[in-house]
């Protein structure tokens, strides 16, 4: 299969596949759920998924917290449109400038956002529009490409770019965010990753590879293997632990 790179249709459908049947988004909902009981969520509240894609976070998020209202965003027409196959609150828009009043979230979630925002300041300028819409002592929770092996560089084309911890970091905290939790994961699980990306890297001569990961089923005994360890690393973070290795980056702050 090739990669369909992002703000294309193919990519939407393709990581609707993905949120579906792979073992990979089921860890990660997995590790955001283990990461939110950090939280202590009220029983009610507004709940902003940036970047929502398909809407397959925000079902997942409303079946475990049906007290909680829904509201999704995305820059891509496309991804909306799927999105609203399922939930109504729903609609196109740019993270670098929310069409939400100040301080009406009670959290934010963003998933693999930050670095698909523009190279020149983006993503400070959606960390400082999330931190305007939370409401005080609201939380985020944000994941993105951590830097690793091989290593990548901006993609100024594709407005591309992979993160140091410490760099996230400072970026969160500059925007006003109280970091609660921020490491690496996808550690040992990752490894897989290199040799994809290392003939990716050959064969497409650009630094964004487009979304490498193919749909495949959770029912195999190795799926349910894989996302098990996924959780495992995700309750080590939201014991406090900071992985040293890892392609993605996990964050809970506090507004």
């Amino acid at each position: 299969m090739t990669a369909p790179r992002i703000f294309e249709p193919e990519y939407y459908e393709r990581m609707r596949q993905l949120e579906a049947t792979s073992w990979w988004n089921a860890g990660m909902r997995d590790v955001a759920a283990a990461l939110l009981n950090q939280a202590s969520l009220p029983p009610t509240g507004l709940m902003l998924d940036l970047g929502c894609g398909s809407g397959q976070t925000m079902s997942w998020f409303g079946a475990n917290h049906p007290g909680w209202r829904t509201i999704g965003l995305d820059v891509a027409a496309d991804a909306v449109a799927a999105a609203r196959r399922a939930h109504t609150r729903v609609c196109v828009a740019s993270a670098l400038l929310l069409p939400l009043p100040e301080r009406s979230i009670d959290l934010a979630i963003t998933f693999d956002v930050m670095q698909h925002l523009p190279l020149a300041g983006g993503d400070r300028q959606a960390l400082r529009e999330l931190r305007r819409v939370l409401k005080p002592g609201g939380h985020l929770l944000v994941r993105t490409n951590a830097q690793s092996f091989p290593r990548t560089g901006d993609d100024e084309a594709a407005n591309f770019h992979k993160y140091q911890p410490a760099e996230f970091h400072a970026k969160l905290e500059a925007a006003g965010f109280a970091v609660l939790r921020l490491s690496r994961l996808n550690a040992l699980l990752g490894l897989a990753e290199i040799p994809r990306e290392l003939e990716a890297r050959r064969s497409q001569h650009t630094e964004y590879h487009g979304l490498l990961a193919d749909p495949s089923t959770q029912g195999s005994r190795l799926s349910s293997l894989k996302r098990a360890w996924l959780l495992f690393e995700g309750r080590l973070v939201g014991s406090g632990w900071q992985l040293p290795f890892g392609r993605s980056i996990v964050a809970l702050c506090r507004a």
